[in-house]
């Protein structure tokens, strides 16, 4: 497992303020309710936050990525999507809402899926980077810090609790973003004791309105 850190830098041609840029870090840190101690975000309205503490990115993207894209200096090592976590053999579809792992000597339970930002496409300098990872489900997924403590590079992340394996992380972005208008799934989703409160009620929403909310903002900028 790789543990990646950074603070808040000017990103791409806007020269937006973000933590996105992060680094591997090189001894133990300090995970509390918001995140790692030294972890930053530009934009703490829309990231960060106890219900975004951690942000967990697969390595075994990566390689399906340079098929995709080509080569790419980012793509080389992890955190080129702003992870703090990355793991191998673990991915959306092996992860469901609500499960709790120990991370070194914290507690962490999974949250909600990432919903991919116009920021990735200043981080790839590829304006159309957002859509492709929410297109393809490959977002990642964040963790709520259920219990504080220190984790250092190199440790372990173990599975404790599954009490809802049905509802992966997966299931949740197809739901969200392909079979959009299934009103039984987003009535459960609106349920999820688990998940996110955002995402929750976007689900309550959507069941309500019968309308799929503009994408375009997130991921265009």
């Amino acid at each position: 497992m790789a543990l990646l850190i950074g603070g808040v830098r000017p990103l791409g041609k806007r020269a937006a303020p973000s933590g996105i840029a992060k680094a591997p870090a090189t001894a133990p840190v300090l995970l509390r309710r918001i995140g790692f101690q030294g972890d930053e975000q530009g934009d703490a309205v829309r990231h960060g936050g106890p219900e975004k503490a951690v942000h967990h990115y697969p390595f075994d993207h990566y390689a399906l990525w340079k098929s995709e894209i080509g080569p790419h200096a980012l793509l080389d090592q992890p955190g080129a999507f702003g992870e703090n976590v990355s793991t191998a053999g673990l991915t959306e579809a092996d992860v469901a809402i609500g499960d709790i792992f120990r991370l070194g000597h914290a507690l962490v339970q999974v949250s909600q899926g990432r919903q991919p930002c116009w920021k990735l496409n200043e981080r790839f300098a590829d304006i159309r980077m957002s859509r492709r990872v929410q297109v393809t489900g490959r977002t990642g997924w964040y963790y709520r810090v259920l219990e504080e403590g220190i984790v250092s590079p190199g440790d372990g992340l173990k599975l404790v609790e599954r009490t809802n394996e049905c509802w992966t992380i997966n299931r949740v972005w197809h739901h969200f973003y392909v079979d959009t208008m299934n009103a039984d799934a987003l009535r459960q989703i609106s349920e999820l004791p688990a998940l996110a409160q955002g995402w929750r009620d976007h689900a309550e929403k959507r069941f309500a309105t019968g309308i799929v909310e503009d994408w375009s903002r997130r991921l265009d900028g």
